[in-house]
Parts: structure tokens; C-alpha cells; sequence
């Protein structure tokens, strides 16, 4: 039984990749279509980790800033509510599960601070690129890390340079989730 649940949950995570691949090579639609079928198809109280992998993308298919956020923000409700699971029944291996999600949260935040700056909402992109910049901790010295760093602080100077503080479509802080 256990073995069936972890092949339905790669499985569940093999579509998420493979929808994210139509939506890196521009075919926001069909991947948006697919990664809402997923949705449709996990259960509420569904995997945490499949639900904010899976809004986390959703977010980055959505054309309407609006959408964008309401999606960022469900990814960080199931990142939440990971962790809490993981802190009422911790896995076997001590903390390393908690150390997993918390890497989480800069992208997480950083995502919303993103579409806060695209709905002209300045006060709220800081407060969520502040939440980014303390949450980085959590994150390795890697090309991830280092990536997710270098995207915050890419967002904090173009608050900080602009007079209007969030007027007009901000860049993507990752490359990867241009339309």
C-alpha cells in the first residue's frame, strides 16, 4: 500500500514537471490547462507539497496579475500548512523535513512581493520582500540560493529606484517565468 501511494505521488509530481515544460517553452495555455486539472484533482486536504508546488506554477501561468496573486498566495497557505503537519507528526530523520520547506519561503514571497508590484500595491511588495530576505537562511550557497538572492535584491532596488514605487509590469525576478 505504501509503495502505491509513493508511485501515485511521483506521479502526481511528474505531471507538475511536465506541464512547468510546456509553460518554460511558452505554452502558457495548455500548461495552465493542465496544471488546473491537477488542481481539480487533488483533494483539499491533498499533499501540502503537491498543492504549493502546484499553485506555485499555476501562479506563473496566469496572465492576469490578479490571478497571479491569488495563486502565490494559496502556494503559501499549502507551504504552511506543510509545515504544520511536519511539526505535529515529524518524519523519521530528525530535522531536515523542516529545513526542506523553510527553503521555500524566499521564492514563496518573493513570487508575492512580485505580483503586489504589478498590482501597484508598493507597501505589500515590501512587506513580502522583507518576509523573502529574512527566510533566506533557509537556502544553500548554490545556483538556487544564490539565484533567489540575487532575484530579491534585484526587486528591493527597483522599489527603491523608482519615484512612482511599483508603476508599470515589473521584470520577472526569474528568468524563467517570462510569458
Amino acid at each position: 500500500m505504501t509503495e502505491q501511494r509513493e508511485a501515485s505521488e511521483d506521479a502526481v509530481m511528474t505531471r507538475i514537471g511536465q506541464a512547468v515544460i510546456l509553460l518554460h517553452a511558452g505554452d502558457r495555455e495548455e500548461a495552465r490547462n493542465r496544471l488546473a486539472e491537477l488542481w481539480a484533482e487533488l483533494d483539499e486536504d491533498g499533499d501540502s507539497l503537491h498543492r504549493c508546488t502546484l499553485a506555485h506554477y499555476l501562479a506563473d501561468a496566469q496572465d492576469d496579475p490578479a490571478d497571479e496573486l491569488a495563486w502565490d498566495l494559496r502556494a503559501l497557505i499549502a507551504a504552511e500548512g506543510l509545515e504544520e503537519r511536519l511539526a505535529e507528526r515529524p518524519p523519521p530523520g530528525g530535522a531536515e523535513p523542516y529545513r526542506a520547506v523553510r527553503v521555500f519561503y524566499p521564492s514563496l514571497h518573493l513570487s508575492l512581493a512580485a505580483d503586489y508590484v504589478k498590482l501597484r500595491r508598493p507597501e505589500a511588495a515590501r512587506l513580502h520582500l522583507a518576509r523573502a530576505r529574512a527566510a533566506t537562511e533557509a537556502l544553500a550557497d548554490d545556483g538556487y540560493g544564490n539565484g533567489v538572492r540575487a532575484a530579491i535584491a534585484r526587486l528591493e532596488r527597483r522599489l527603491a529606484a523608482e519615484p512612482g514605487q511599483g508603476e508599470g509590469p515589473p521584470p520577472r525576478p526569474f528568468p524563467e517565468q517570462s510569458p
